[in-house]
């Protein structure tokens, strides 16, 4: 830690979630405060209790905010110059903005260093569907995502596709009911990475797309097939184009587009918003938009034809 710098650790994630267990083990963790001071800010009651006895003994001092129109910049400066901590813990509201809080100027010294998100497996679905704009506000920037009160029916891949969609960068951890931990990762693809051409249906491109982004190596050198929708950046020239999908991400403001970037010959015959039945070969390669090396594509062959739908992608 830079002298003068406060450490910041913001915990995000709906009432019942896990938060409060979550910042109590991580204060637990043995030597992790040190002689620091910390502060610890509380923006909701949960079911679990701190344990007051145990933060006093470690230099924690706690503060509750009840509103969201009190958690403002001057209000965390004097909170700063009030106990001068060289830690804060923050256990966010699961129903305030936290795009807002984000966007908001901390004291000069404070420095966010982690985001991290709970999730209860047995009410995800649930939220996105309902709830999913104010969701996904908690695990967009997060470090990790700890999805907990997971079990054998818990559609691990599915939640992960969710989380990836909207932030690809994320650590996501699977907490089993009885505490330990799964990678999350056993379920099988619904193709086959074997066959000469790998066919990606209709319903798969998600997750085709989401898994190959995130494991592009057992992509290298596969050749696959699947409709798309074109699209010409600006920028590339015309043998370049990026064959790929609109999806939601989240909800229906939350549409976007993804594809892998693809040397097309022929690129320059289509236009944007074509619909084409492409057969493309995988490698792994630099581009300026990929740091340092990404999956990049090559067409085998590609043929233009008409459909009416939008062909919206979902990544459950």
């Amino acid at each position: 830690m830079e002298e003068n710098e406060v450490y910041v650790y913001l915990f995000t994630g709906f009432l019942e979630s896990g938060k409060t267990s979550l910042v109590q083990g991580t204060l637990q963790e043995p030597n992790f405060m040190g002689d620091d001071r910390g502060l610890l800010i509380c923006c909701e009651e949960g079911v679990i209790e701190y344990d007051m006895d145990f933060l006093k003994s470690i230099h924690i001092d706690v503060v509750t905010v009840e509103e969201e129109e009190e958690l403002t910049p001057a209000y965390l400066q004097e909170l700063d110059e009030q106990y001068q901590p060289d830690r804060v813990f923050i256990e966010f509201n699961g129903m305030w903005s936290v795009d807002a809080f984000r966007k908001m100027d901390l004291p000069k010294d404070w420095l966010m260093v982690q985001i991290l998100t709970t999730i209860n497996a047995g009410t995800f679905q649930s939220y996105m569907n309902n709830m999913g704009g104010i969701l996904v506000q908690h695990f967009r920037d997060a470090d990790a995502v700890i999805i907990n009160r997971c079990d054998e029916d818990t559609p691990m891949a599915s939640y992960r596709r969710l989380i990836k969609a909207n932030n690809p960068r994320a650590q996501i951890i699977y907490e089993k009911k009885d505490g330990s931990i799964s990678n999350g990762l056993d379920e099988a693809l619904p193709y086959d990475l074997q066959a000469d051409i790998v066919e990606i249906a209709e319903e798969d491109y998600g997750i085709w797309y989401m898994d190959a982004s995130e494991f592009p190596g057992k992509y290298k050198d596969k050749t696959f097939r699947f409709q798309a929708v074109v699209y010409h950046p600006e920028d590339f020239p015309p043998e370049w184009i990026v064959p790929g999908r609109f999806a939601m991400t989240c909800c229906v403001d939350d549409i976007t587009f993804i594809g892998f970037k693809c040397h097309c010959k022929s690129g320059g015959e289509f236009k944007s918003r074509d619909w084409v039945d492409i057969t493309v070969k995988a490698k792994m390669d630099y581009t300026p938009e990929y740091q340092p090396k990404g999956l990049v594509l090559e067409a085998v062959s590609i043929e233009k034809i008409q459909r009416s739908d939008n062909g919206l992608v979902y990544f459950t």
